[in-house]
C-alpha cells in the first residue's frame, strides 16, 4: 500500500502530473491559481503514480510505502 500526498505550498499547477496520471490526479482552481490534488491518497500499486512525481518540476509529490 502507499500514501501519495501533494505538498500545496510549492505546487505551482503545472499540470504534469495530471497530464501522465490523469486517473489519479486532477488540477483545480483554488484563489485564482490551480492545484494539483490526489483523487485517491492510497492505493495498492505505484503505476503511473510513480511517472506523475518523477515529473513533477517542484518535487511536490511524495509516495510513501504505508
Amino acid at each position: 500500500m502507499f500514501k501519495i500526498t501533494i505538498d500545496q505550498e510549492k505546487c505551482i499547477g503545472c499540470g504534469a502530473c495530471e497530464a501522465v496520471c490523469s486517473e489519479n490526479f486532477e488540477l483545480k482552481e483554488i484563489n485564482n491559481a490551480f492545484k494539483a490534488f490526489v483523487k485517491k491518497e492510497q492505493v495498492e500499486e505505484e503505476s503511473c503514480n510513480k511517472e506523475a512525481q518523477d515529473s513533477c518540476p517542484v518535487n511536490c509529490i511524495k509516495i510513501e510505502n504505508v
